[in-house]
């Protein structure tokens, strides 16, 4: 590709194999999704109202991933995804409900936690001060006389297992697992509560092999925002959420509107990571990065669903576009997601040996169980919609991804992107494990171990039609399908 800039596909090329003394499961996939947010496996699930919300995000996340929630919704409604897959596990806890009165009787407590419907049964007990002084739990509202008050039955702070606020996640399960104790209060040196920590969920972390989380042991989730005032509103609600990365998520990230959003975000929001999409040319990935990108979204034009170089004339084929993006970020610690075009696990391979560090899967994962939307019959099939969040339906909600700053005004729609229907394929975890297996042979036919390894090692060759035809199954009927394996796991 440095020879001549022809552009390039997936379908054009093929890497060659090479010595190898790698074994099947002796790879690692891990990686970073931008400059502070790091992966189990390079795949992230796309922006789009038919492929994430917060099952999919959550799915994404404990496969090892991260899901991007699309903004085809209000901030609330958005702010309300991320919070959803934030507290799927509820390891810690920074804002746990208190009670704070210690005269008030159990009946009293059991008809407030009614009354709000809070679903738990473990209350930390606080003095004026905002100091830890007990513990309620379930076995209070099950055994104590209604009668009797907070302060008579709860558990003393002599009784509790307590710890710093700087405790890791591990070291918090051991702790709890070692003295037997659902709940592990963090305090500071003034003894004021300052989170919590609930065993159940620590457990289901550790058993959980690739989950991927944040240092509170939550689930990581990202959310896309659009450009402008509006996106900065959005993006504050997202923050106080806890969402670990925000995307500016546009058609054509090379723009002034993006610029200037990128700066106020970095200026307001200092400890959140900011991606930028989407692009396809160095020029854009070099200014992005100088602008204060923590990562950068590559693609125009490659997805299935859109036709964005049909109505514009204007993209680029998505393996030149990832190359050169690639090369104009390298050294500069911002990772390249590459989003479009990809259509089966070898062309995750290719992607990620031209410089990727991560890749967006739409079409891939859409017509899995967790994808949102009903399944419908398309003759004898059932069938999920997938539709490009440029297509003529999506764009009511959506029009400042492809018109920047601008806004539906109900008279003429531009579509660059086409609503369609595909198969329902099974959960997330079996589509990927296929995904991620056929990446892991990949890997090793070339002697890599590692993301950094393949990009090493890789030698592309440009194929011939001929050649093309040859390397995909030819001259028979093929009447079985690869069929998702068991969930992958990986060293």
């Amino acid at each position: 590709m440095e020879r001549d800039r022809i552009g390039l596909s997936f379908g054009d090329v093929r890497l060659r194999s090479q010595f190898s003394n790698v074994l099947p499961g002796h790879v690692s996939f891990s990686t970073r999704f931008s400059r502070n947010v790091s992966l189990r496996i390079p795949v992230a699930s796309a922006a789009m109202d038919t492929v994430t919300e917060h099952e999919m995000a959550i799915a994404m996340a404990m496969a090892g991933g991260i899901g991007i929630i699309h903004r085809n919704m209000t901030p609330e409604a958005q702010a309300n995804e991320v919070d959803r897959v934030k507290f799927f596990t509820n390891a810690r806890i920074e804002k746990p409900i208190c009670i704070r009165n210690t005269s008030q009787t159990i009946d009293e407590v059991r008809r407030w936690r009614e009354e709000k419907g809070y679903r738990f049964t473990s209350f930390p007990v606080l003095d004026s001060a905002g100091r830890l002084i007990g513990l309620i739990t379930g076995d209070h509202f099950g055994y104590s006389d209604g009668a009797q008050t907070v302060g008579q039955v709860m558990k003393g702070v002599r009784e509790l297992v307590t710890a710093t606020e700087g405790i890791t996640v591990p070291d918090a399960y051991e702790l709890l697992r070692h003295n037997q104790k659902k709940i592990l209060p963090l305090v500071n040196e003034k003894r004021e509560l300052v989170g919590i920590y609930v065993y159940s969920d620590l457990k289901r972390i550790a058993a959980g092999g690739l989950y991927n989380t944040d240092g509170n042991g939550n689930l990581r989730v990202g959310a896309a925002i659009g450009v402008g005032e509006g996106a900065l509103s959005r993006a504050a609600l997202l923050v106080e959420k806890k969402v670990d990365v925000l995307v500016i998520d546009t058609a054509h990230a090379n723009t002034v509107s993006v610029f200037e959003t990128l700066r106020a975000l970095k200026f307001r929001f200092q400890d959140t990571d900011v991606v930028v999409g989407n692009i396809s040319e160095e020029e854009a990935a070099r200014t992005l990065i100088d602008a204060g990108a923590d990562g950068l979204k590559v693609g125009q034009g490659a997805g299935s669903i859109c036709i964005t170089g049909t109505v514009t004339g204007v993209g680029r084929a998505q393996l030149s576009a990832i190359y050169w993006s690639a090369r104009a970020a390298r050294g500069s610690g911002v990772p390249v997601c590459a989003d479009g075009g990809i259509r089966s696990s070898g062309d995750i391979t290719l992607a990620l040996a031209a410089g990727a560090h991560t890749v967006m899967l739409g079409y891939l994962l859409a017509g899995t169980e967790e994808v949102p939307g009903m399944v419908v019959i398309v003759g004898n099939t059932r069938m999920k919609i997938y539709r490009g969040m440029g297509s003529a339906s999506a764009i009511v909600g959506n029009a400042d991804r492809y018109v920047q700053g601008g806004k539906f005004d109900g008279k003429v729609v531009i579509a660059e992107g086409v609503e369609a229907a595909v198969p329902v394929k099974g959960t997330v975890a079996s589509v990927l494990a296929e995904y991620l297996g056929g990446l892991e042979r990949g890997m090793t036919a070339v002697g890599a171990d590692s993301l950094a390894t393949l990009q090493k090692n890789a030698r592309f060759e440009r194929l011939t039609q001929a050649a093309a035809v040859e390397l995909r199954p030819h001259d028979v009927t093929v009447i079985q399908e690869v069929v998702p394996r068991a969930p992958f796991a990986s060293k």
